[in-house]
């Protein structure tokens, strides 16, 4: 008997006594935020959790976002951005860069040679540091946020902040395609050698506008 039957099988003998035709309801008895806090304390939560992974964190006032994004690129040295089709075009009105449209027939090798992308984001969680994308026009296709090794994401606060996930997961729709980042990318070999930016962006930036 393989792994495979061997699940399947604890399954069968799970549902022995359900009767087929009956729809048996599945408990969701875990917590769906752990402690209560003010909606402040919750952004303060996500900018620690999102700090603890390692990703940048930046604040501003909407009215400043602009001058944020453009000083995050001119810092990075970036003279190319990818942008998504439906990303607000005053978030990159004081940058000085070559802007870069997200196009369906970009290759890989292209995007590699972006120096960064500016995307929004569908939902923040907080209490696990997480951005969600779900491939909105502000956000663009997955690739575009995996390839370049630089990623500007701006979350509207509060608004885009939740606690939890379970609270990230009814916001969502599952048929879209969502990416969830928790941070640069990063890996570790047996040794606990750590590598960033192997199968994500080197350097995640994020700026919490309100």
């Amino acid at each position: 008997m393989n792994s495979k039957e061997r699940i399947l099988g604890r399954v069968r003998r799970a549902l022995a006594d359900v009767p087929p035709d009956e729809d048996t309801p599945v408990e969701r008895d875990y917590l769906r935020e752990h402690g209560e806090r003010t909606a402040e304390e919750t952004v303060d939560l996500l900018a620690e959790n999102l700090a603890d992974y390692r990703a940048v964190v930046h604040r501003t006032e909407a009215g400043a976002l602009a001058g944020v994004v453009a000083g995050l690129l001119a810092a990075r040295g970036a003279s190319t951005v990818l942008v998504p089709p439906g990303l607000d075009e005053g978030w990159l009105a004081a940058a000085e860069v070559t802007r870069v449209p997200d196009e369906g027939t970009s290759t890989p090798p292209e995007l590699d040679r972006v120096d960064s992308v500016v995307t929004a984001c569908a939902v923040a969680v907080a209490e696990t540091g997480t951005l969600v994308l779900d491939g909105s026009p502000d956000q663009g296709r997955r690739r575009i946020s995996l390839v370049p090794d630089h990623h500007i994401c701006v979350v509207r606060v509060p608004d885009q902040v939740v606690a939890s996930v379970p609270q990230a997961l009814e916001r969502l729709d599952p048929t879209r395609p969502l990416t969830w980042i928790s941070g640069p990318s990063a890996t570790s070999d047996i040794e606990l050698d750590r590598v960033e930016g192997v199968h994500g962006p080197r350097t995640l930036e994020v700026v919490l506008v309100r």
